[in-house]
């Protein structure tokens, strides 16, 4: 059983307890235990073996069993207990944005309320906002909320499938007689979510590739099963596809399978212009139908008179006319990055020290790394004050003395509800990155939401604006906020716009990446990493800027130090 697997059953433990009205401390409890377990940079399978589990912050006795008992057979008897005494529906409930267990047991326990849909039935005949505490307002947001639901595509975050898809990948690539195995897909096109993992495997003889694929420990039900097609829902909630062709067939499978489907419509048009057939099977000159010879994508590309297109770009945005004129980018690859320019540590909401920080970003190859920590309004991240962000000054400066990876002595400074930032102008003159970010009022109107943005990004001392939608994949739309206007005074001021690595945000978006490029904006490729095995979220940046044809000339991180830190100068001077 993998690390997030765990994270994820205590994290339904913490929900289950809680709708079952039981002592919050006990969920509170579960909920620490999985926020330190998904900060771990070792399996956690091998400190059940260690017998160490209990050295780790938040796993007390208790927990620490039912984890041993999880990994070692698979199953939990407590969890069993505790969803079959709570109602599936409630669960249920705790998808729809504004719910969450506290009004879940609430609308159970008051009117009975077991589903989605005798909620809704209950809001639209006015009865919840009877209940104390709840009101016409939340009334409202929850019947938003449902609506919001059911409009939601059933798609599961990147960094949440890719990690699974690609040690199911190496599995299949593991087997007797296979001669390859990769992920298609949106998966492999890197979009921000995936409705489900795609996997094409070359073998002559599907039939124990099939079998392997069908009784995975992570299968939760085989939905579909042939010859050489499966389908399998995971345990975590999305399918998984899995084709299996022949050696000669990998090629054409692999370009199909990958998608999109506007960029496969083109292909074939291209295919019909100079006399082909074009499709899963292969490249078929016509009339007679014979096959043309291609062992890669790159071939069947060249076939059809194209270089060859990068998974990313395959979705119909001007990929083909690019390629056609001898016009696409180059894009940015994850070694062109020379650090990392939003991490956060102990000194506030992360977990690592300054110093497993430095050797954690040595280790990656990295020229600096900017520490970013939160500022003081932020009080559940335990934001820096003016003199405990000195005091961590005077560690970076200690360490810096020792040569090798540059930290930056940095922050990310809280721009407040009325526009004002969270520490005043002379401290932030004396930083060499200042990261500002909106955390609070994501909600408001569009305009106030302008003005306070507006205010951050005309400040010399603010080198870059954080995740600048505010949105949480699956979890929470992105804010009114207009980017069209950031993106145009980011450009005016010289502000640079982040592209955030963490897998729960992906903020900007491709789309307004390129945008933004093409306004000439600088960007940057963030983590905003709160534990060190986080720095390598850095992958699903790269991924989300390529997908935006960003270059490393577009990217601020891809600097040398000295040259990054006149670039910054020269924002402060732009007064």
């Amino acid at each position: 059983m993998k690390n997030y697997e765990v994270v994820w059953i205590l994290e339904e433990i913490a929900d289950l307890l809680e709708l079952a009205g039981e002592n919050p401390f006990k969920a509170r409890a579960y909920r620490r235990a999985a926020r330190s377990l998904e900060a771990l940079d070792r399996p956690i399978g091998e400190l059940v073996a260690e017998g160490s589990l209990r050295e780790v912050p938040g796993v007390g006795e208790a927990i620490a069993g039912k984890i041993a008992e999880l990994v070692t057979t698979g199953r939990l008897a407590y969890l069993e207990r505790l969803r079959a005494q709570v109602p599936p529906g409630l669960k249920e409930m705790l998808a729809i944005p504004g719910v969450g267990p506290r009004l879940a047991r609430l609308f159970y326990e008051e009117l009975k309320i077991d589903s989605i849909a005798a909620l809704e039935e209950a809001a639209r005949a006015q009865r919840l906002r009877e209940l104390r505490g709840v009101g016409a307002k939340v009334e409202l947001n929850i019947l938003q909320g449902i609506q919001r639901l059911r409009e939601r595509p059933a798609r599961v975050p990147l960094g949440v499938v890719l990690p699974i898809g690609e040690e199911i990948r190496a599995a299949l690539a593991g087997l007797p007689g296979v001669r390859r195995a990769e992920l298609a897909g949106s998966a492999r096109r890197r979009r921000d979510t995936v409705g489900d993992l795609d996997f094409l495997v070359a073998a002559e003889d599907a039939a124990p590739v099939m079998a392997f694929f069908t009784r995975l420990p992570v299968g939760d039900e085989v939905l579909a099963q042939g010859e050489k097609k499966a389908s399998v829902l995971h345990r975590g909630g999305f399918q998984m596809d899995l084709r299996v062709v022949r050696p000669e067939e990998f090629a054409p499978a692999w370009l199909y399978f990958t998608g999109s489907k506007e960029h496969n419509i083109r292909l074939r048009g291209l295919a019909q212009e100079k006399g082909y057939k074009l499709n899963e099977y292969g490249l078929f000159a016509l009339p007679e139908e014979k096959p043309v010879p291609a062992e890669s994508e790159a071939d069947l590309y060249r076939a059809l008179g194209l270089p060859f297109i990068e998974p990313e770009l395959r979705e119909d945005r001007g990929e083909i006319e690019a390629a056609r004129a001898g016009a696409l980018p180059v894009l940015i690859e994850r070694r062109e990055l020379r650090g990392d320019l939003h991490v956060h540590s102990r000194w506030s909401d992360g977990t690592a020290a300054l110093k497993d920080l430095k050797a954690a970003a040595a280790a990656r190859g990295y020229e600096y790394l900017a520490i970013c920590d939160h500022s003081k309004s932020l009080g559940i991240a335990r934001g820096l004050d003016v003199q405990r962000l000195r005091a961590q000054w005077e560690e970076i400066d200690a360490l810096n003395a020792r040569g090798g990876v540059r930290l930056l002595k940095g922050v990310e400074v809280d721009i407040l509800a009325d526009g004002r930032l969270d520490l005043p102008d002379e401290v932030l003159a004396e930083l060499d990155v200042v990261v500002a970010s909106v955390h609070t009022g994501l909600k408001q109107e569009a305009e106030q939401l302008w003005r306070r943005v507006e205010g951050a990004l005309r400040n010399p001392h603010v080198d870059i604006l954080a995740h600048p939608s505010g949105r949480l994949l699956g979890q929470r739309e992105a804010s009114a906020l207009d980017l069209e206007r950031v993106i145009a005074l980011a450009a005016e001021t010289g502000t640079a716009l982040e592209i955030n690595s963490f897998p729960d945000r992906l903020d900007l978006t491709d789309l307004m990446a390129r945008r933004a490029a093409e306004a000439g904006v600088a960007l940057v490729i963030n983590t905003d990493a709160h534990a060190v095995d986080q720095l390598d979220y850095i992958e699903y940046g790269v991924a989300t800027a390529r997908r935006g044809w960003i270059g490393a000339r577009h990217v601020l991180n891809t600097l040398p130090l000295t040259e990054l830190l006149a670039r910054l100068e020269r924002k402060a001077q732009r007064r």
